[in-house]
This record gives C-alpha cells, structure tokens and sequence, in this order.
C-alpha cells in the first residue's frame, strides 16, 4: 500500500486528467478496494463489476477528493463501499436476517479462491475493526454492520430489528461514533 501523501499526489494529478497517474493509483490501490468489495458482495463478478465502476468514478470526481476532511484510502473505500451497497441493493433478492452470532459466510458464488495478496490486505485492520466492534452494545453492532455490511437501509432495519424508524438511526448513528472513537483511540 502506498502512503496517504503519494495517494493524495495522484488523485490531485488524476482530476487534472493525468492518464498515468490514474494508472499507478489504480495499481497502488485496486487490490485494497476489490477485497473490501469482495468482503461486502462475496461474489468475485459482482466485485469485478463494483471495482470497475468505483475507477469510473475516481477518473470522473478525483476533483472532489478533499484532503482536509479525510484519507485518499478512505474517500476511495467509501466510494467502493457505496457501489457496492448499491450493487446489493440491486441485485439482491430479499434474504432472510442472519442470527447474531453467525459470521458472514465468505465463500464466492462462482467457487474462486481469493488472491492470497488480496486477503492479506483485507486483513490489515480487521482484528482493530473487531474489537471495537465487541465494545458496542448489541443493537446498535448489530445495527451498523447489517447496515454497512449487508446494504440494508434505515427503514429496512426498522422492520427487521422490529424498532422504531428513530431508534435505528440513533444506533446506526452512536455506533458509528464509537467505533471512529475506537479507532481513532
């Protein structure tokens, strides 16, 4: 992985339209998004598809990178993050609500192992991620990871954590300011 200031130079040089420099980001940075879409739709073509379309909008919006308000890693994960959701969104059928304590399966519909490069840097970060994750209460974990993991928007959590519409967005909401304050820690 390439550092935050190196990142911020190519996109600085991609919204002024720099092919190359678009180039060597992509590279410096495709493997980290394609596991984190991998992570999210757990199917290597939806993935594909997700990647291509999140370069699309790097090359088409590198302008609105704000350095002051977060990462060149991070503003790219959370456009990675939003396709993929919207992705899910899409093409997901209505799937049942997992029990608490299972994992997300991490298998891929069309059988292909993850490149073990890939896998490595997914993993950078998860056990940090994990244990903040453990310090929430139930409803509001339970909250953001159905929300940021699964795709599932505040009125569906709603129906299937059988909560009001407010108290929802108040866990998604407080959850994710105490995992920022857990990482950040």
């Amino acid at each position: 992985m390439t550092d935050a200031a190196v990142l911020g130079r190519l996109l600085a040089d991609t919204a002024s339209g720099d092919q190359r420099a678009f180039r060597e980001l992509y590279n410096a940075t495709s493997a980290h998004l394609f596991a984190v879409l991998i992570r999210i739709l757990e199917r290597r073509d939806w993935a594909e598809e997700a990647l291509q379309d999140c370069y699309l909008k790097v090359w088409q919006k590198a302008e609105q990178y704000a350095p002051d308000k977060g990462a060149p890693l991070t503003w790219l994960q959370t456009i990675a993050r939003y396709r993929a959701l919207d992705l899910l969104r899409a093409k997901r059928p209505e799937i049942g609500m997992p029990e608490e304590d299972e994992a997300p399966p991490m298998t891929f519909a069309d059988g292909q192992a993850v490149d073990p490069e890939a896998r490595a840097v997914e993993g950078e970060g998860m056990g940090r991620l994990t244990e903040c994750l453990d310090e929430l209460a139930p409803d509001p974990r339970r909250s953001v990871l159905l929300a940021y993991y699964e795709g599932y928007t505040h009125p569906e959590l709603a129906t299937v954590l059988k909560a009001p519409l407010g108290t929802v967005k108040s866990w998604v909401r407080r959850g994710l300011a105490q995992l920022r304050d857990c990482l950040d820690a």
